[in-house]
């Protein structure tokens, strides 16, 4: 993946799950260059849903998480990290990841 890194102005409260996983989808979405209708269309979503769950207005599904995870080429758990950990490992070279 391409670090086009341009994460949104602050970082949510780590503590608030949903806050944390639309903080990262969009982080995700926007390093692909997918817009909501994209991402939606990349997993079978509407796009409403998926601008729902990035304004934190609706809960998200563990198998929807799976669907975005999956769209995005990542692992599902990357969506619920903390910011500042996800941040650091998508800047931080791949040789030096564990």
């Amino acid at each position: 993946m391409v670090n086009k890194l341009t994460p949104p102005p602050s970082l949510p409260d780590p503590q608030d799950l949903r806050a944390v996983i639309a903080y990262n989808m969009r982080l995700y979405r926007v390093n692909h260059g997918w817009s909501q209708e994209e991402l939606a269309r990349q997993c079978g979503l509407d796009r409403t849903y998926v601008s729902a769950v990035e304004r934190k207005r609706w809960n998200i599904a563990l198998s929807n998480i799976e669907k975005i995870a999956s769209a995005l080429k990542i692992a599902p758990y990357k969506l619920l990290l903390p910011p500042q950990e996800m941040l650091r490992q998508m800047t931080e070279p791949a040789d030096t990841q564990a």
